[in-house]
């Protein structure tokens, strides 16, 4: 186990360098600097105004160059500027050039300063991940086990009425976008005109103390979506176990249904379910942009909207760093999980 945990360790490492070097080569071409330029400096710049800007703040560097630099493995560049200031990566403001570190990227903890929020990265980062977070618990917590439970009961019922009702309920939530369900939440329970003001329909307020109210839709519009899918998965894999050899013994032996379902079917009918539900997590980090847009809850996915759409590289970035962190982790976890689930599967 060790080893195969060193081994995918370095495999998520390698991936984690390939993916993120793609993003910075993406939002380091070109058209993306000359925007970043005049948004800082005047829209009016010329190009060979804008040319100059870039390279006195290290952007007209080679693009591994800098992708290093970034990531703290090479120095930061100290460049003095056609106006006579001295400028380097790793200078801070009110800070002389030899008192600067030589090192300054991801790997040293200084993922750049934020255009938009004039602030830290990492701080925005973790604040927003942090509001995420508390989304994300909330949404597991009833995505997960009711999903299962339909799942079980159709799985354990195939055929039956119950199977078909529970089915087509939950092909009918995967099939709904977050944005249509969404929609629909707002105009049914947050409208004024419809008079059923029960929810409100901005979770902004919740960012600071989520309750029933202004939590309850935000977190159903993203539940029911993925709920369909684990629902699906689960009945699938509860129908194959209940039709195993084993089980048909258990039955013979005169086991009680309970205890065949509990004790038997269920462990090993959780075995593809819990794989999707691992892959949740890097869906619910970044599949929550259009339900933190839609319902203003300014997370994870709000902060990649707001990046994005204002060029704001560094935070764009640092989005990408966590949300890459996030999907290798979770599958790691899957594949130890499997070993812990089916004693059967071991690790050569």
């Amino acid at each position: 186990m060790g080893l195969f945990i060193l081994r995918r360790l370095g495999v998520m490492l390698l991936t984690a360098l390939c993916l993120t070097f793609i993003v910075f080569f993406l939002t380091n071409l070109g058209p993306n600097l000359e925007k970043l330029a005049k948004t800082e400096a005047s829209v009016r710049m010329s190009d060979d105004a804008v040319t100059t800007w870039l390279a006195n703040r290290g952007y007209a560097q080679p693009m591994l160059v800098k992708y290093g630099e970034w990531l703290g493995v090479l120095p930061g560049y100290v460049i003095e500027g056609t106006d006579g200031v001295t400028r380097g990566l790793c200078i801070h403001p009110d800070q002389k050039p030899e008192d600067a570190h030589k090192f300054c990227g991801v790997l040293q903890g200084d993922w750049g300063q934020s255009s938009v929020f004039k602030d830290s990265v990492l701080s925005i980062v973790g604040t927003r991940l942090g509001l995420t977070g508390k989304l994300m618990l909330w949404v597991l917590i009833v995505m997960v086990p009711t999903a299962l439970v339909v799942g079980v009961l159709a799985g354990m019922n195939e055929g039956s009425r119950t199977d078909r009702v529970l089915s087509t309920l939950s092909i009918t939530t995967t099939a709904t976008p977050e944005y249509v369900s969404g929609v629909v939440f707002i105009a049914v329970f947050a409208s004024a005109a419809m008079g059923l003001r029960w929810f409100n329909g901005s979770a902004t307020s919740a960012m600071a103390h989520a309750t029933f109210v202004n939590f309850t839709l935000p977190v159903l519009t993203i539940a029911m979506y993925g709920m369909g899918y684990i629902a699906r998965m689960t009945r699938a894999s509860m129908t194959e176990v209940m039709t195993a050899q084993y089980i048909r013994t258990a039955r013979l032996k005169g086991v009680s249904f309970r205890n065949i379902v509990l004790k038997h079917a269920l462990r090993n009918a959780l075995i593809a379910p819990f794989t999707v539900i691992m892959l949740q997590f890097p869906w619910l980090l970044n599949g929550v942009v259009i339900t933190e847009t839609l319902f203003n809850y300014k997370g994870f996915g709000w902060t990649l909207v707001t990046a994005a759409s204002n060029n704001d590289i560094q935070l764009l970035m640092g989005v990408s760093v966590v949300s890459v962190f996030v999907v290798l982790f979770t599958q790691l976890i899957s594949d130890i999980g499997y070993v812990f689930l089916n004693p059967r599967i071991r690790i050569s």
